[in-house]
């Protein structure tokens, strides 16, 4: 049947261009022109083209329902409610618009929107509809896409882990999540912005922060990573951290700022214990050698600025080796714990009192007014050392030998100060022990002895008087060999043995560190390809780098070289440098350890621990292994605190997926608290105590059997 004109077929001949005039506008309209009778089909009496496109019948298929009411296309769901709305605009003499779902001939279910009239046919006197439906199928689509965007956006807003809020730059918050209710201790969003008035003063701890959170978005348009102490509605303290941005009107005029807030107190606790770990003595909590350089240059700056003058002591506890030696390292630290407290409470709060390891502390006093004044100290501190210390029912006393320097009158160097107290010790050593010396220019003749160091480590470099050992490194798992630390030695030509200790320090000190360096790595390489040749276990073996190396920064160079040379496989090279050299330089030492990794050895840090890590820089670094310092193995389980922290870095650790490694085991107990603990490897004296090659690859032949 063809489309139907509007008009009676009777119509005057002469309408008929204006009626195909009439058909055409209605065929270009989009959507479907319509007009149908109000009964149980809905029956169409006209149809415009645009039902094809709208429907995919044509419009002779709707036409009096020849093959489909519109009824029937209408989805069967949304036909009475259709029909209520059509009924009831014509119940109320009203315009209506509707929309709902139609099937289209091919299956596809769309939606539509359909807005018509009720009026009178001229041809038959009867009340029909007249009206257009047209496909909004996208836009319903955009509509749902929009409000599930606003329902996930609302959702994550409530049920987000941190504060999100929206506030103004005067009238306080106007909107903001239960999170952020929580972490300020309301119970809920409505009371947060009923209560919270007054940012600046009921939220920030420092009222001027809020000014600088305003200057930053005024300046910047955002604030990062902003974090500030922060009230809690009962008046607790905490901290957070915000992040933040402007959002601004057409006219760039500031409409509010919206952002979150994270509660970072627990981290902050953690950083600050960390940084009191890394600037502290594990043993007696006093400043440690970091610490102690900090505070001296300041005091030195301070003195110089004012004019007033400062002392260093350089302090030695006398005979300490021998409580060490014989009741145990256990009384050994429970005496300097003793020490430490005796000195705290000889000197004032403004004077520092630093350990620099072992038996060792210095002391930082300023604002002294001469010698007088601080032989008044030393007097004070030589008593107070020398009372009677009871432990396991006996009574020990021991004494200690200081020395001073003075600034301005012997330096106004940190360093030059320390060698001069260091200087000014030895000398109270060799005047009896238990007194105190000032320095003197003579005393230069010790450090002297620095310079004669200095020339016999050139000789023997030279002479080859160095020699290697090698401890090995164990699996706690299985109790096996599972690798080895280069140690170098020192016998001179009469037989007597140097202690690194010694030789070390100048060795750093005169840059002779750099061939020694190059020694070891060379003969370790080149031993570790002798054992495997033998037949021994293929084990790998480490070799510390000194700051000095990695400082000069062609250790990548030297390493390569080293391998091409003695044909050892890179696997079975391990390079250990300590945490605070890592530390330095972070963006270098990240550099070189990624070069290193690169060819195909293994990185740990050393003394881990005793430094001071960003864990943020820890997880980027390319390491394999975190070696433990043997500080805090000492004494565990037992000791608590050490017991703790050894625990906590094992954890961290193996988060990371390194290999963690004990250092220092030297009892039974501590080897089973680290094997109980889960830690990988040990190292140290309760296995064996640092061996000459021979002897080692004697254990590597018994490993083999």
């Amino acid at each position: 049947m063809p489309t139907s004109s509007p008009f009676p077929p009777s119509e005057d001949i002469e309408q008929r261009p204006r009626i195909h005039l009439l058909d055409t506008l209605l065929a270009n309209m989009e959507g479907m022109i319509y007009r149908c009778r109000i009964d149980a089909h809905w029956t169409m009496e006209y149809v415009s083209q645009g039902c094809l496109e709208l429907t995919g019948y044509r419009p002779a298929d709707l036409m009096l329902n020849s093959r489909i009411s519109y009824e029937e296309l209408t989805h069967p769901e949304d036909r009475q409610h259709v029909r209520n709305v059509v009924l009831e605009a014509l119940e109320n003499h009203k315009r209506f618009a509707v929309e709902y779902r139609i099937i289209k001939a091919d299956g596809e279910v769309r939606w539509v929107g359909e807005r018509g009239a009720a009026l009178i046919a001229p041809d038959s006197g009867t009340i029909v509809l007249e009206g257009v439906v047209q496909d909004i199928n996208d836009r319903k689509r955009a509509d749902q896409a929009v409000r599930e965007a606003e329902r996930r956006y609302r959702s994550i807003f409530e049920n987000a882990v941190e504060g999100i809020f929206q506030s103004t730059p005067d009238n306080g918050y106007i909107d903001v999540n239960p999170a952020l209710a929580r972490i300020y201790g309301y119970e809920s969003p409505q009371q947060l912005m009923a209560e919270l008035r007054n940012i600046e003063t009921q939220v920030y701890v420092d009222p001027g922060r809020r000014a600088e959170f305003l200057r930053c978005m005024e300046q910047n348009g955002l604030v990062l990573n902003f974090e500030s102490h922060a009230y809690r509605r009962d008046g607790g303290i905490i901290w957070i951290s915000e992040n933040a941005r402007a959002v601004r009107g057409d006219a760039g005029e500031i409409l509010f700022y919206e952002g979150t807030v994270e509660e970072i107190t627990e981290r902050k606790l953690h950083e600050a214990q960390m940084h009191f770990q890394a600037t502290h003595d594990a043993l007696t909590g006093l400043p440690n050698r970091t610490l102690l350089y900090d505070r001296l240059e300041q005091a030195v700056l301070q003195a110089h600025r004012h004019g007033s003058a400062l002392a260093v002591v350089f302090f030695d506890l006398d005979q300490f080796k021998y409580v060490n030696d014989s009741l145990g390292h256990q009384v050994g630290d429970r005496l300097l714990k003793t020490v430490a407290s005796r000195l705290k409470s000889c000197v004032r709060d403004s004077d520092t009192v630093a350990r620099l390891g072992g038996d060792e502390f210095v002391l930082v006093l300023t604002n002294q007014t001469g010698e007088d004044s601080v032989a008044h100290t030393m007097q004070r501190i030589l008593a107070a050392v020398a009372t009677p210390w009871f432990v396991n029912g006996a009574e020990l006393q021991i004494t200690c030998s200081m020395g001073i320097s003075l600034c301005p009158d012997d330096s106004q160097d940190a360093d030059i100060l320390l060698k001069q107290a260091d200087a000014a010790m030895f000398r109270a050593k060799q005047m009896g022990r238990n007194n105190f010396q000032f320095f003197s220019a003579e005393m230069n003749s010790v450090m002297s002895g620095h310079l004669e160091m200095m020339t016999s480590l050139r000789r023997a470099l030279a002479n080859e008087e160095f020699t290697l050992h090698y401890q090995p490194k164990v699996n706690l798992g299985t109790g096996q060999i599972v690798g080895a630390e280069a140690l170098i030695r020192w016998q001179r030509p009469d037989g007597q043995m140097i202690s690194p200790a010694q030789f070390i320090p100048v060795a750093e000190e005169s840059g002779l560190i750099i061939p020694i360096g190059e020694w070891v790595l060379r003969t370790a390489c080149a031993q570790v390809c002798a054992w495997q040749k033998a037949g021994h276990a293929a084990i790998p073996v480490s070799v510390n780098l000194s700051p000095l190396q990695m400082e000069r920064g062609n250790v990548v160079e030297l390493v390569t070289q080293v391998l091409a040379e003695t044909g050892l496989a890179p696997q079975y090279l391990e390079l250990e440098i300590t945490e605070n050299v890592v530390m330095r330089e972070v963006d270098k030492s990240f550099a070189m350890l990624a070069e290193l990794k690169a060819l195909g050895i293994k990185i740990s840090i050393d003394d881990f621990g005793t430094g001071y890590s960003s864990l943020s820089y820890l997880k980027r670094f390319p390491v394999n292994t975190l070696k433990i310092d043997q500080s805090f193995v000492r004494g565990v389980p037992l000791d608590q605190d050490n017991a703790g922290i050894v625990k906590a870095i094992i954890s961290l650790g193996h988060t990371l997926n390194l290999n963690v490694l004990a250092e220092g085991v030297e009892t039974p107990e501590e080897y089973a608290f680290l094997r109980d603990s889960n830690c990988d490897e040990i190292q140290g004296y309760y296995r064996s105590k640092p061996v000459t090659q021979e002897a080692f690859a004697q254990m590597l032949q018994t490993l083999a059997r």
